[in-house]
């Protein structure tokens, strides 16, 4: 059987499964679309959670009390006739069932409030580069990085009303967090007490120095976050469990959440091979390349900025020569926002050594910051995909696809000028297979995070993820928190890849071109919706047809 086929058959296997179990227990209702969208608009309010003392609430007699009315709302959903509705009706009721599952499997096994401090970090300096922040995060966040300084009368009361969450949150924290997950628990506390870092540095922006009553609430914030530190300091000396939520649990996140039809035995197997590919496509990169001079780093800031200009152009042209993309006006723009800056070599980690080299396969993972503008430029008709999907369900399409175009677009020609640029292509293939592996031991208990670190380590080649240990805790962290996550670049890539193959061999029996624009143009139409999802409406398949018709 062709893997296309086992793919076709898991996503049928997932989605009949659900037909099926509708079928038996709940009588329909409805077959109107709208009722759909409604149905949705009243699950992302109740998603969000209620306010205690002035933060989200997420104690345990809270989560108890609300739990007869999400089992409600999936009545509603399951009640939901979708016999007769196009593909795209059809995809978007598969969104908030996943959503909904994504709440069930929080609520019975993640528990990040329970389990994981860094849930509790409030202050975000940076704008995340997918639809939503990764990993778990609780619902009344400090975007710090959408203030400007000084901050006028109304942003000041925004930002006030953002920090009067803190210390109730802290307090509410303390509570809350009785799990017994020590990676988890160790690595949340530099995330409490980065947080408390951060907002002492609020205090030296412009305006905020005389104004008393907001020094005194970043004060607060500052004294409860240093408190929760310490607390979880000396709660960290009690906690002896393992992190990880385990093969089966992990394989039902991935299925029934993610809509990711794999198991975590496929994503072992398929993480493998992208390794060993890696590795041995760059062993022989570098031999084809032997007779040509190594790439030279940018050592100032004028070089680098020359590089990165260069680079940018270098992509808008081949995108638009090359017809991968349909040119809009607010690409370059996004791309330009993010060309970084000149960091000296000791300071450099594992993507900003690459970088150095050749900013071009790095802005080809950028790619996010294009579909992010889009979201912005162009909303979705739907407005179940007009935002950030929840639970990060929108990973294998995101970190999937900014993953394969870096060497999809290598194999369309753009670094056909620099061939050992197809090197650096190679190796952040290897490191993301390699941390994505140690990942997902990890999550099987059968490492500490601090082993599948040297896992991603120890694969990723020329020690590029030796020089600098910040990005590998963080990293690892996060892919510990959110199940999934780390193999997404990969996982996603492949299922790209596999829907592009699918979609490339319709067009060949129907005797049409393959146009990359034209593909890419589709994808992007659908929106930041799981790989599996965008397959069944990019392809038409009879396979999939009909299996929502419950």
């Amino acid at each position: 059987m062709r893997i296309t086929n086992i793919l076709f058959v898991l996503v049928a296997t997932l989605l009949l499964s659900c037909a099926n179990n509708a079928k038996k227990t709940v009588t329909k209702t409805s077959n109107d679309y709208e009722d759909l969208v409604a149905l949705f608009k009243e699950w992302r309010s109740f998603e969000n959670p209620p306010k205690l003392n002035g933060a989200p609430d997420y104690t345990k007699a809270t989560f108890a009390k609300r739990q007869p009315t999400f089992k409600q709302l999936q009545q509603k959903l399951q009640s939901i006739d979708t016999t007769n509705w196009p593909v795209e009706n059809k995809v978007d009721w598969m969104i908030v069932w996943a959503e909904m599952n994504g709440y069930d499997f929080n609520h019975r096994i993640l528990q990040p409030w329970t389990r994981d401090p860094a849930f509790y970090k409030t202050v975000w300096t940076y704008k995340s580069d997918v639809p939503a922040h990764e990993g778990p995060t609780h619902h009344g966040t400090t975007e710090l990085w959408t203030y400007e300084f000084p901050l006028s009368d109304s942003e000041r009361n925004r930002f006030m009303n953002d920090l009067k969450v803190i210390q109730p949150l802290n307090n509410q924290a303390k509570k809350n967090l009785t799990g017994n997950a020590r990676d988890l628990w160790i690595a949340g506390i530099r995330d409490i007490e980065t947080q408390a870092t951060v907002l002492e540095s609020i205090k030296s922006k412009k305006g905020v120095s005389n104004d008393s009553e907001l020094l005194a609430l970043i004060d607060e914030a500052i004294a409860s976050t240093k408190d929760l530190a310490e607390w979880l300091k000396e709660e960290a000396k009690t906690k002896t469990g393992p992190s990880g939520i385990g093969k089966e649990n992990y394989t039902w996140y991935l299925q029934n959440v993610h809509l990711v039809p794999l198991s975590w035995e496929d994503e072992v197997m398929i993480l493998k091979r992208e390794l060993a590919r890696a590795w041995s496509s760059l062993k022989l990169e570098e031999h084809r390349n032997r007779s040509i001079p190594q790439l030279k780093d940018a050592d100032s800031p004028e070089a680098y900025d020359k590089m990165a200009d260069e680079a940018a152009k270098s992509m808008m042209e081949f995108l638009e020569k090359q017809d991968i993309l349909t040119m809009k006006p607010y690409l370059e723009p996004a791309l330009r926002a993010q060309l970084g800056e000149f960091i000296p070599k000791e300071k450099r980690n594992f993507f900003r050594i690459g970088q150095h080299f050749d900013p071009r396969p790095l802005f080809a993972h950028f790619y996010h910051w294009f579909e992010l503008a889009r979201m912005e430029n162009e909303p979705h008709k739907s407005e179940i995909r007009r935002g950030p999907l929840l639970y990060n369900i929108f990973d294998s399409r995101n970190e999937g696809t900014a993953t394969a175009v870096e060497e999809m677009f290598m194999q369309a020609g753009w670094f056909d000028d620099s061939p050992r640029t197809k090197e650096i292509v190679y190796i952040m293939i290897a490191q993301r297979a390699a941390r994505g592996l140690g990942s997902l031991y990890a999550h099987a208990n059968e490492m500490t995070m601090e082993e599948a670190g040297g896992i991603h380590s120890e694969y990723t080649p020329r020690g590029w993820m030796k020089t600098e240990k910040e990005l590998l805790i963080f990293e690892q962290h996060l892919y510990l928190r959110q199940p999934g996550y780390g193999t997404s670049y990969i996982t996603g890539k492949y299922l790209l890849e596999n829907t592009m193959a699918e979609y490339t061999r319709l067009l060949e029996l129907e005797g049409k071109t393959f146009v990359p624009k034209n593909f890419f143009d589709t994808l992007n139409s659908i929106g930041n919706i799981p790989i599996s999802l965008g397959h069944w409406e990019m392809t038409g398949l009879n396979e999939l047809e009909g299996l929502l018709d419950n």
